[in-house]
């Protein structure tokens, strides 16, 4: 679990047990970090306005155990949830949960902003952060609390055996809270299972619950996550755990600790132990003598070597729990470093708090997968638009009429949860007119995908590299999408008020829509930068060979600069209708870049023109496109231009142009002005 804002995981260790539907005392407390509030002021009003709301609104109007709340204006606007335990028996108890919280939290977490209280029977939260928005997938469930109970099976032989059938436990009852029948009123489920591998034979109780208006996919998410969680932080053989959220949770224990009848009911499987030496019902001890009771002194001493003992084996427990946590929190923190480090780098935690505090909320939609599979017709062939290194894209229509794009990511693809949630939260965010407008998502199992809007018109590369339908676009229509894209990407670099990095600018990702307006797409390998960086460097190149910088490629350096090489590589395609790796020399290979060098250097520029432009004359606005095609792929980034000089450059004809050097994989052929003369076309297949 990695937070976008700030982490609240909290560890708490159960040593006793608790009565069932304690309401008096929280078991967690977390007590955000966006600030204090004043006393008597707007804030605090609206803090007592909302936490009001949700004890009245879940317990008497609702009447289901839910609420949520948005009450004020900005910057005093704050946004409240109250939920209670599924199985919370009556109203009365529910009520007194909900507003010994909103008295508590003023006392728990004094003048915070942001607080969350977690009960036994309830859990209440509070912010000036809209957590209630879903297109914070999935981190508005945060904060999550894991407690465990420190007490395991016996013998220690059969810990996994028992692990198995509580992992499997949790996940049948959170499949039954997912699809609960009486929903939208409760989704919980409760469940219990047999273990008789121990000694002696164990009861395992579970608890699964979402908000309400979740979804079924999104409720059977959220208790995913979660339960990663909790298969990741518990101790071998636990006999209780629980993982607690705003949004959902999930909890079991060997003891009875719901309220009415197990909902799902799994026998459990006998496991492997050893060799019976004794029977699993042992006598019970024999009753202390009447006839000679122990003198006071004896009960002192045993008293206190009870104690110790007792002192003794919770400190090692705790010790032995301490490392074990530890080494768990590192394990997963290596995962997710491993896993994300491409997406989101420690360094830009400035970076994702501006997006966690942009105003409005998000348009986005969670589809359901029933959903997309009518829209494509089962992504069927003949909706499909095309296919890239991550997946294949379909054309849909919703019921309402509204034709779609939908990107299913391949199972085996390199894009991961990280690039996917990447490409959620950063097209979520981004709005521009010339780049794509995500509006939806769906996860099912291991399906992820992202629906767009629908491009009529397909992609770039579907006419700039084809004789017939290049002809369909003439030079003011190229000019005009070189601008476009170049506008996006200052966007990207500049003017969303951070610096976002594309890292795969190429023609197939450049969409074009009915008026044959361009609109960059695909952000999957897309990086944040926070306001004081300018550069980064991965050990993971990813991206397309042939728009790659040379510094990127090679060394794994990249910076707005591998965009600006990028767009140079793509200027050259669209005003020559030739790919980068569609050329090639007699006898070695060699490259688009190479051969507009040598067309510049000779001053035979009109000779890259795309026939399909039917240009007849010397054109010098194509000429100083050229120009700036070519600074902008020169090989070393410090004499690339950025984005926003390069469009003045383009815009500007009165601007006097230096002259490009050298770019990069330029191959030098030797001294024989014959070989230099032998770069032909030969049409590749798209990378």
């Amino acid at each position: 679990m990695e937070p976008l804002q700030w982490c609240f995981t909290v560890l708490l260790v159960i040593s006793s047990l608790r009565p069932p539907m304690a309401t008096g005392d929280t078991y967690a407390t977390v007590c955000g970090k966006t600030g204090k509030y004043k006393a008597n002021s707007t804030y605090q009003q609206n803090v007592q306005s909302v936490t009001k709301y949700l004890f009245n609104e879940a317990t008497f109007s609702g009447g289901n155990g839910f609420a949520t709340r948005t009450e004020g204006t900005d910057p005093d606007r704050v946004y409240g949830l109250g939920i209670c335990r599924g199985d919370t028996p009556d109203n009365v108890t529910c009520y007194e949960c909900l507003s010994s919280a909103s008295v508590e939290a003023s006392t728990l977490c004094p003048d915070d902003k942001d607080a969350t209280l977690f009960y036994d029977g309830c859990t209440v939260r509070f912010s000036d952060q809209d957590f209630l928005s879903f297109s914070f997938w999935p981190w508005y469930n945060e904060p999550e609390v894991v407690l465990n109970n420190t007490n395991t099976v016996n013998p220690a032989a059969v810990a996994s055996s028992f692990d198995v059938l509580v992992d499997t436990l949790m996940n049948k009852t959170a499949e039954h809270a997912a699809a609960a029948s009486d929903a939208p009123q409760k989704k919980v489920a409760t469940g219990e299972a047999l273990f008789d591998g121990s000694d002696p034979q164990t009861k395992i109780y579970s608890l699964a619950q979402c908000t309400p208006d979740l979804t079924y996919g999104g409720c059977k998410n959220c208790l995913r996550f979660v339960m990663d969680e909790m298969a990741l932080t518990r101790v071998p053989g636990a006999q209780g755990q629980r993982v607690a959220g705003v949004r959902c949770n999930v909890r079991f224990e060997v003891y009875p600790f719901y309220i009415g009848e197990a909902m799902v009911r799994i026998e459990g499987t006998p496991a492997p132990s050893p060799a019976p030496s004794k029977s699993r019902l042992a006598a019970p001890p024999a009753p202390p003598n009447p006839a000679s009771p122990p003198s006071k002194g004896g009960i002192k001493n045993k008293i206190w070597l009870v104690a110790v003992s007792v002192s003794l084996v919770l400190l090692l427990c705790c010790i032995l729990l301490a490392i074990i946590w530890t080494q768990s929190r590192r394990l997963h923190k290596r995962i997710l470093r491993s896993q994300s480090q491409e997406v989101f780098p420690p360094s830009t935690e400035e970076a994702i708090m501006l997006w966690r505090m942009e105003e409005g909320r998000s348009e986005l939609s969670m589809f359901e997968f029933s959903q997309v599979i009518d829209a494509t017709n089962n992504f069927s062939e003949g909706n499909k638009l095309g296919e890239g290194g991550f997946g294949r894209v379909y054309k849909g229509q919703l019921p309402n009429g509204l034709e779609i794009a939908v990107k299913r990511l391949a199972q085996h693809s390199g894009q991961g949860l990280n690039e996917f949630k990447t490409e959620i939260h950063l097209i979520a965010k981004l709005q521009h007119t010339n780049l794509v407008r995500l509006l939806g998502y769906c996860i099912e199992g291991e399906e992820k995908i992202l629906i767009y809007e629908y491009m009529s018109n397909k992609s770039l590369d579907f006419f700039i590299f084809d004789t017939t339908r290049g002809a369909l676009l003439n030079w003011n229509r190229r000019r005009h999408i070189i601008e476009g894209v170049a506008q996006g990407l200052l966007y990207l670099h500049k003017h969303s008020r951070l610096r976002v990095i594309h890292r795969d600018l190429k023609a197939s990702n450049i969409l074009l829509d009915e008026n044959m307006n361009p609109r960059i797409s695909d952000f999957g390998l897309a990086r944040i930068f926070g306001s004081n960086e300018s550069h980064a460097n991965t050990s993971r190149v990813v991206g397309t060979h042939g728009y790659m910088a040379p510094e990127y490629a090679s060394e794994g350096q990249f910076s707005i600069k591998s965009d600006v090489f990028s767009f140079g590589v793509l200027l050259l395609e669209i005003i020559s209708g030739k790919r980068n790796n569609g050329f090639h020399q007699t006898g070695n290979s060699g490259n688009l870049l190479g051969y507009v060098w040598l067309l510049w250097t000779r001053e035979n520029w009109c000779e890259l023109i795309d026939p399909c432009l039917d240009v007849k004359h010397p054109n010098m606005e194509i000429m100083r496109f050229i120009n700036v095609g070519l600074m902008c792929v020169q090989d070393d980034a410090v004499d690339r231009p950025t984005i926003s000089d390069a469009i003045s450059l383009l815009m500007n004809e009165s601007t006097s142009l230096p002259d490009p050097k050298k770019p990069a994989y330029f191959r030098n052929k030797g001294e024989d002005p014959k070989l230099e003369e032998q770069y032909s076309v030969n049409q590749m297949v798209d990378s």
